[in-house]
Formats: C-alpha cells, structure tokens, sequence
C-alpha cells in the first residue's frame, strides 16, 4: 500500500496532463448514448435519435452533475409533455392562439430558469421546450397527441438514465473529489492573498491579482458545490461542513481588502506603531506556516485587540484607521483560523472542533444568488420571440418541415439565454448545424444503408459521434458540438426504420439550418448586453440594496449580504475576462459596496442601544447615505455629498460618548468603515481632526 499510494497523484496529474479525462469522457458519452439508442429500438420507439440527443446533452464531466442535471431534466420533461397534452387539444384548430401560448409557456420557464441558478433550473427549460418537441409535430395529427407525448417522454427518459447510469458506474469522477482538490487549492489561494494584503512590498498589481483568482474560486467552489446532495460516493463530503467553508471563505474578501486599505493610508501617513508593524509580520508568518504551527490564532488575536487605541475619549482620524485596522485583522485572523480547522474536518470522520468552528457550521445557510429580473425578462422576450416568428412563418409558408425549424430554435434560445451575449454562441451553434449537415448526408446514403445489424451500427457510427464528445469538453467548440448533436442523429436518419429519402433529409436539413439562423437573429437583436453594462447593472443592484439597507427597519443581516455581493462578483469578474475587459476597477468597487453595507449593519447594531442625541446623529448620517445611493442608482456615478461627508464627520467626533466602550468602539468602527469606503480620496476636515487631536 505504501508503495501505491503516492503514484496516485502522478497517476491523476497525468490523466489531466494528457488528457485522459477529456478521453474517457468521451468514450462514456458514446457509450451511453449507444446504449440508450439500442433500448429505445429494442422497444419499439419511432423516433429513437431523441435518446442520443438527450444521452449527449446531459453528459457532463462529473458523475454527481450528471445525476442532478438528470433527475431535473426527467422531471421538467414529464411536466413539458404534460402541457403539450393539455394545449394542443384545447388550441389545436387556432394554431395562432397555439403559437401564443407555446410561446408564452417557453417564455416564463425561461424566465423562471434565469432567476433560479440552480440545478434546478433545468427542470423548467424542459418543462419549456419538451413541450414543442412534443406539441408542433402533433399539430397535424391532434388524435395522437397522448401517445407522440408518451413516445418523447420515453425516448428522453431512456437518455437520461443511460447517461446517469454509465457516467456513475464507469470510471466515476466524482464532485467530492473534485471539490477536495479545488478546496486545497482555494485555501492556498485565500491565504496567499491574504499575506500579500498585509505586506507593504508587494504591489498593487499583485493583490488584484490575488483578489480576482479568489473570488473566481469562490464562485467555482459554490458552482460545484450545488451537485454535491446529489452524489452518490461513499466518500461524499459533508454539505454542512462544506456550506460553512464557503461562507468563511466570503467572509475573507471584506475583511482582508478592508485591512489592506486602512493599512496602506496608515503607512503613507507614517501612523503605523512598531507594535503594529511587527504583529502583521507574525501574521504574515502564521498565514504562510503549515496549520499555524508555533502560533495560535487566540494568542494574534489577543494582540491585535491590545493594540487598539482607547475609545474612551475623542481620537484623531488615524487613531481611527488603526482601530479599525486592527478589529478588521482580528476578525481575519479568526475566519482563516476556521477555514482550516473546516478544511481538515472536510472528509474527516471525526475531528475535534473549536467553538467558533462548530458555531460556524450551526449557522451556515445557503448562498444567497444575485437575482436580475431585468435580463430574466429580455431572455424570456427574446425566446419566446422566436418562437411567435418561428410559427408565423411556419404558418404563412405551410411549409411540412417547419416545425423542426421552430423546435431548434427554441432549444438554442433557452440553452443560451443565460449568457450576456448569447448570439456568438448561437452562431457556433448554427456553424455546427451546417457541419452536422455535411457529415450525416454520407451517413444518410452511403454509410447506413449498408449496415445490417447493430455491433456494426455502433462501429460506422463511432467516428461522427466521438468527435462530437471530444468537441464537448474543449471550450471554444462546446457550443458547435451543441449544434451538431442537435441536428447529427436525425439527419443520419436513426429512426425507428431506415427511410433514406432525400426530400425527407433535405427539408430537414434545411429546417436546422434556418431554426438556429433565426435563433441566433433573435438573440443578437433582444438578448444582447455588453460587458460595461452588465458591469454597471451588477452595481446598481448594490446601490439599490445599499439604500434600502439604511432603512431603520432593517434587520442587519451581514452574512446574507456578503453572500449576495460575493455572488455579484463572482458573476462579474469571468464574463469581464472573458471579453479582455479589465476586471480590477469593478472587482473593487463591489467590494467597496460590501464593506458599505457591513457598516450599515453594525450602525443598525449600535441604533438599538444608542442614547436619543446618537440616535438623531444616526438619523441624518442614513439619510445622506440612502440620497447618495439614490442619487448612484439613478445616475451610475456621482461623487459623494459633502453633506454626507460633514455628517460622518460630525457622527465621527461625538458619536457614544455617554455609552458604554463596547458601544462606542462599535459605532466608531462602522463609522470608520463608512467614511473610508464613501469619501476614500476627501480628506477630514483639518478643524475637526485638530479638536479630536486635541481632545484625545
């Protein structure tokens, strides 16, 4: 065993080096789609190429993502095929109004898809499109209706299964092993950042960088995280355990970008005490060290509340900066404390824990997903667009074939309505259409009216349909091999029975081609929003919640909200770097935002405790805060009010003084907090400082 062991990591690295992976992926992606293939014609289905289709589009890299976008997708199918029954009966002699609401239906699971972002979220795109694959080619043939709806229902559910039972049982790759290694890899990450944030040689560029991978992992991390429940290892890790890892790891980009700010104006102004100084050293030390080995957290944590200066009487605006620094460092040390400890009782059966650490776990909730109904509402508007178009013309030309053109198109829109800019996708999309068409017309007359049983099928078939996995897992042709897995198997003619009629080829043919032609216009012309404007709607959301956050009703629930801003950044930074937009200047001004709405909190905090002169300093203070994040919300930009600025000022300077010190420390602190992140480049007033200079 001991010799065995340490290949096993060689083994892995050069699985992914070489490829391996990607290879065995796509040998089980052709293997389940064969094998669904070989049910459906074994009992009798008339339009088996649907299990193919599906075995393919349900494929996914790990076995647990599998798993949940199945049992979603079986679900959304049976309610998909239900619809169908009922509207097609109902409408079936005003194809218009049928239009209508087919449109509709697939609009608001579209709709309802973009705002879930879960897995979850593929049981309504099924429920939507199912429900045209099911219901155009039956507008003819209404009697029928019942058994085409059962026939497509099976035909998706054999794809399903097969898909789910060979990428589980073949060579596994599961989301628990995946998640372990990008964990390890994510704590290395958040723990390097965090050292580069407290060092005063490393630049501005190398914390960005740091800043924009974290907050990538953070968003991977929670990515994976949503197919764990449904994993079926015996290695799974604990969700609860895994829930409390994510939300301290988005507890640490407040905290160390708030550290590195007050750190570096503490620096410039020459106000960092050499206590100070050698307590970020140590931590810099802990951080690197191997589970902290020779410090404890408790004993850095001690320290840095000893250094704290006194908040008993008025103090001067870097005797602020310091006290918040320093609580800021304090709270930082103990989230990477927990990390580790959650880090190391991930897989663990047992493992003793620390107070902190097991409250941590008690009070890990769900992330809270940035919600726009906004763009939700151009996705759902620009599929069911197609759709309306689709059968208009479908009607007006009453052209036979027109329904596959209607059907593919509406797939493509609810597979990419998600993306800010849908059409280049759509366009490979439809590249990968015109590709399927060249390769199934051998097929479709030279190649399979020659094959005569089954093992030989599967061998003639083996080239076109391993090239389209190998296409799946390569990032640039995912979106043609989407195309191509479409249209491939129903060109070829993989029915039921071998036709080999080339009216029959040609109409379909030309079907795809216009369907993706006409979803990728409709795409282009609604769906379509720039990398700036995606950028900005992400903040404006912030503001909006920021002066709804000033309410004086507001429960203060800053777990909730770092959540929410973290996902906000997570949906930013690879959609601005995917386009080569520079992702420092908003990564840091949706973390300025979280820090915002931490203060608000903490002044909430404070209001329930604050004597009747504070609480009307509070009053004015949250007012210019929710005017200036009005004004933002309605403007995009704007500087802040020197009202705003004179009222933290004057909160500053009198704020608690007749309260107990922990109340006191807590208001100075959010007002600290306030002032650096609204008013970073406005100086206090030289008046005010010189008098809290003066007093303390």
């Amino acid at each position: 065993m001991c010799r065995v062991t340490p290949a096993l990591p060689q083994a892995r690295w050069m699985a992914d080096r070489y490829g391996g992976h990607d290879a065995l992926f796509t040998l089980k992606a052709f293997l389940a789609a064969m094998l669904a293939y070989y049910i459906a014609l074994r009992i009798g289905l008339d339009r088996p190429y649907w299990a193919i289709i599906t075995a393919y589009i349900v494929a996914q890299p790990l076995a647990g993502a599998v798993s949940s976008k199945a049992m979603f997708r079986l679900l959304g199918t049976v309610i998909g095929a239900g619809v169908a029954i009922v509207l097609v009966p109902l409408l079936g002699n005003a194809p218009e109004l049928l239009s209508l609401a087919l449109a509709l239906w697939l609009g608001l699971c579209t709709f309802v898809a973009l705002l879930d972002r879960t897995p979850r979220a593929y049981t309504f795109l099924l429920a939507g499109y199912t429900a045209g694959i099911v219901a155009f080619p039956a507008v003819e043939a209404q009697a029928t209706i019942f058994t085409a709806a059962s026939l497509r229902a099976q035909e998706i559910g054999i794809g399903i299964a097969s898909a789910t039972l060979v990428h589980s049982l073949v060579f596994p790759r599961t989301v628990s092993a995946r998640l372990q290694a990008r964990i390890d890899a994510i704590m290395i990450d958040a723990e390097r950042w965090s050292r580069d944030s407290l060092r005063v040689d490393h630049g501005d560029a190398v914390v960005t960088r740091d800043r924009r991978q974290l907050a990538t992992d953070i968003h991977e991390l929670h990515q994976l995280a949503t197919h764990l429940p449904f994993e079926s290892s015996a290695l799974r890790l604990k969700a609860g355990v895994l829930r409390a890892l994510e939300t301290q790891l988005c507890l640490l980009l407040p905290l160390a970008s708030a550290v590195e700010d007050r750190c570096r104006q503490l620096q410039r102004a020459d106000a960092l005490p050499p206590a100070v100084h050698v307590l970020l050293d140590d931590v810099v030390a802990w951080l690197g060290a191997p589970d902290g080995e020779g410090v404890l957290p408790e004993a850095l944590r001690a320290r840095a509340r000893a250094c704290e200066p006194d908040c008993r009487l008025p103090f001067a605006w870097h005797a602020a900066l310091q006290l918040s620094m320093l609580d800021r460092l304090a709270e930082l040390i103990a989230v990477h404390a927990i990390c580790r400890e959650l880090q190391a009782a991930m897989g663990a059966d047992r493992i003793p824990l620390s107070p902190p650490a097991r409250e941590a776990i008690r009070n890990a909730r769900r992330r809270v997903l940035h919600r726009d109904y906004g763009l939700a509402l151009r996705g759902a508007l620009a599929t069911s667009l197609t759709v309306l178009i689709g059968c208009l013309l479908w009607i007006l030309s009453a052209w036979p074939a027109g329904a596959g053109a209607v059907v593919i198109a509406s797939i493509i829109c609810a597979l990419f309505s998600n993306m800010d800019d849908p059409a280049p996708a759509a366009w490979k999309v439809w590249q990968g259409t015109c590709c399927a068409v060249l390769v199934a017309a051998p097929y479709a007359f030279a190649i399979l009216p020659r094959v005569s049983d089954f093992p030989v099928l599967v061998a003639v078939l083996a080239p076109a349909f391993l090239l389209v996995g190998a296409m799946m897992v390569r990032r640039r042709l995912a979106a043609m091999a989407i195309g191509m897995i479409l249209s491939l198997p129903g060109l070829m003619g993989l029915d039921g029975y071998y036709t080999g009629q080339f009216d029959s080829f040609a109409n379909a043919a030309i079907a795809q081609m216009l369907g993706a032609l006409l979803a990728v216009w409709a795409l282009k012309m609604v769906r379509t929003v720039g990398a700036e404007q995606s950028a900005l709607r992400l903040l404006r959301a912030g503001w909006r919640d920021l002066a709804l956050r000033t309410d004086p009703r507001q429960q203060p629930d800053t777990v909730k909200w770092i959540n929410t801003m973290l996902d906000r950044i997570g949906l930013l930074t690879p959609r601005l770097a995917e386009l080569g937009s520079d992702t420092t200047a908003p990564l840091l001004d949706i973390l300025r935002d979280t820090r915002v709405g931490m203060s608000l909190d903490d002044l909430h905090r404070f209001r329930v405790r604050a004597h009747a002169r504070d609480d009307r300093l509070l009053d004015v203070v949250l007012g210019r805060v929710r005017q200036h994040f009005d004004r933002l919300g309605a403007r995009g930009q704007g500087d802040p009010d020197p009202a705003l600025v004179r009222a933290i000022d004057t909160a500053l300077a009198t704020i608690g003084r007749n309260g107990a010190v922990d109340d006191r420390r807590l208001a100075l602190l959010a007002l600290t907090s306030l002032r650096r992140n609204i008013a970073p480049d406005i100086p206090l007033s030289p008046r005010r400082d010189r008098e809290n200079s003066a007093a303390a």
